[in-house]
C-alpha cells in the first residue's frame, strides 16, 4: 500500500526546512579540522578466490584522526587510472564481504565501499555521547558537535580525498552512491565535497528529518519519535541540531548530476522526504519513481538505470 503522499502530491510537495545561519561555516570549519590530520592512508592485498578483480583493505584517517575501515575492488588489468565509485551501506549494517558488491568494479571502476564508524561493521566510533534511544540515529544528538552524524559525514567527506590519492584512481572522476543511510551520507557528500563527478541517492534516509519523524511508521525514523515522546522538552534543541544534518540542506548546496529513486511504498524512508531533497537538489536531477516497490526503490532495475546514466560522465 502507498505509505505516503500520491505521486501527483509529491511533485507538488516542498520541504518548509531551513538551513541555520552558519551551517556552511560549521561544515567548513569541522571539514578543515578534520584534514588537519594526516590522510594515514593504508592499502593491503587481501587474496580471494576472485579471478577479474583485485581487493585491498584500506584505512584511512577520518573524523579527529580515527581509522576508517573500507574495502577497494579494482578491475584486474587496468593500467591506466579509472573512475572511481564510493558506496555508503544501509544504516546498522556494514562492508560486508570482500565477495560481496561486485558490480560497480565488474563495470570498470574503482570501488571503495566505506565501513559506517559504530555501526556493523570493524569501524568503531571512540566518541562518547549521551542518552539515546537504542539504536543509532539519536546518538549525541544534545548538540551539533557532539551528534554521531557529523563525523559519519566527514568520514565520508574523507573516503573522497582517500579514493582521490590513490594512483589507480582518476580523482576528476569520483562519484558517490548509497542505498537508504548510504543514500543520505552520499548526498551530504556531495554537497561537503561539491566536485565530485555524480551522485546516486537511492531511497536516502536522513532527509527532511521534521516530515519523517510525523509520518514514517518504522524504524529508524522511529527511533527519533520514541527519543522526542519521552524527551518533550528537547523537542525545539533536537530539530535545531538536525537542521545541520538534514539531506535537504546538502542537497540544495551540491551540483553534482543526480540521479534520485524512490519506492512509493516504502515504510522506512518516506517518499516525500525523498522528494523534499530531490526538489531542494541544486545540480541536474533525475528521480525514478518506482511506484509498486518499498525500500528497495527499484533495486536492480535502478542500478542499471544508474549505471547506464553514469557512464557517459565517468566513461569506464
Amino acid at each position: 500500500m502507498l505509505t505516503d503522499l500520491g505521486l501527483a502530491a509529491l511533485q507538488e510537495y516542498r520541504s518548509d526546512y531551513a538551513a541555520p545561519a552558519d551551517f556552511d561555516e560549521f561544515w567548513t570549519s569541522t571539514l578543515d579540522d578534520a584534514r588537519d590530520h594526516d590522510l594515514a592512508l593504508e592499502v593491503t592485498p587481501v587474496e580471494t578466490p576472485l579471478r577479474t578483480l583485485d581487493v585491498f583493505d584500506v584505512t584511512f584517517a577520518g573524523f579527529g584522526g580515527h581509522p576508517v575501515r573500507a574495502w577497494l575492488r579494482l578491475p584486474r588489468g587496468i593500467q591506466q587510472p579509472r573512475p572511481a565509485i564510493i558506496q555508503f551501506h544501509g544504516y546498522g549494517g556494514s562492508r560486508g564481504s570482500a565477495l560481496q558488491e561486485l558490480t560497480w568494479a565488474s563495470a570498470g571502476y574503482a570501488h571503495l565501499q566505506v565501513d559506517v564508524r559504530g555501526q556493523g561493521g570493524v569501524t568503531p566510533d571512540p566518541v562518547g555521547s549521551g542518552p539515546a534511544y537504542p539504536g543509532h540515529l539519536t546518538r549525541g544528538i544534545e548538540s551539533r558537535e557532539t551528534y554521531v552524524y557529523r563525523r559519519i559525514f566527514t568520514d565520508a567527506a574523507r573516503a573522497v580525498d582517500a579514493v582521490r590519492a590513490l594512483d589507480a584512481v582518476d580523482p576528476a572522476r569520483v562519484a558517490v552512491l548509497g542505498n537508504s543511510q548510504g543514500g543520505g551520507i552520499a548526498l551530504a557528500t556531495a554537497a561537503l565535497v561539491p566536485d565530485v563527478a555524480a551522485l546516486h541517492a537511492q531511497a536516502p534516509f536522513l532527509c527532511d528529518f521534521k516530515r519523517a519523524s510525523l509520518v514514517a511508521g518504522e524504524r529508524p525514523y522511529l527511533e527519533l519519535t520514541r527519543y522526542l515522546a519521552d524527551k518533550r522538552d528537547a523537542v525545539a534543541r533536537t530539530f535545531e541540531v538536525l537542521s545541520y544534518f538534514d539531506g535537504v540542506g546538502f542537497a540544495a548546496r551540491a551540483t553534482a548530476p543526480a540521479w534520485f529513486s524512490a519506492g512509493l511504498m516504502d515504510g522506512i524512508v518516506p517518499p516525500s522526504t525523498v522528494f523534499g531533497a530531490y526538489h531542494a537538489y541544486k545540480g541536474p536531477k533525475r528521480i525514478g519513481v518506482w511506484e509498486y516497490n518499498g525500500h528497495d526503490a527499484g533495486g536492480a532495475d535502478d542500478v542499471q538505470a544508474v549505471l547506464d546514466g553514469f557512464r557517459p560522465i565517468l566513461r569506464p
